[in-house]
């Protein structure tokens, strides 16, 4: 499903815009909106799974996600994949494996979703073998291969999520290799499809 990135960079900005809106709003009003993340194994830190990307803890937290999801996102938009379709199921998916094995503490950020884009671009990219998205797996491993590889290793006594990052990244990699093999069933059945008379 080919796309354009300026047909889609409207959402991507107004995606970045929300994380900064909810971010400005958590700082004005007394109500603790990080306390809304995914707090692992217990039925209130559920309604997290779908908002701890929106939360940040910090100025430096939502700061450090700004780049690297407009950059990821950007990147997703110019591919083939439905953009948004993705996001959700990176987010939920990511969400919901660091709910089941996530350790006891809130889990805030985008940080998530952008290891899940890193894993995503990386591992589709290199399934399609074609020549443009090889290239965005490459430069999105050149860009934030180190990254991806130290935000995942455990790190005791941390405030990161180093378990959401891995979470993110399981995600992202598993919708990516699934991603392939979806859309050429989508071509099948399209094309067996009878047109109307």
């Amino acid at each position: 499903m080919k796309h354009k990135v300026s047909e889609e960079i409207q959402g991507v900005l107004t995606f970045v815009a929300v994380l900064w809106g909810v971010y400005l709003l958590d700082c004005i009003i007394p109500i603790q909106f990080v306390d809304w993340g995914i707090v692992p194994r217990t039925l209130y830190g559920l309604i997290g799974i779908p908002l701890a990307p929106l939360l940040h803890a910090s100025l430096g937290h939502i700061l450090s996600n700004t780049i690297p999801v407009f950059i990821l996102l950007t990147l997703l938009a110019g591919s083939r994949t439905r953009t948004w379709e993705t996001v959700i199921e990176i987010i939920l998916l990511g969400g919901l494996l660091l709910w089941i094995f996530g350790r006891s503490a809130v889990h805030v950020g985008a940080s998530s979703l952008v290891y899940g884009l890193i894993a995503f671009l990386i591992v589709s990219g290199l399934r399609e073998r074609r020549p443009i998205p090889l290239v965005v797996a490459i430069l999105v491993g050149v860009l934030y291969g180190t990254t991806l590889i130290s935000g995942v290793i455990p790190k005791i006594g941390s405030n990161v999520s180093w378990d959401g990052h891995l979470c993110g990244a399981i995600a992202g990699g598993i919708l990516g290799y699934l991603t392939l093999s979806r859309e050429s069933k989508d071509n099948a059945t399209s094309t067996q499809l009878p047109e109307n008379s």
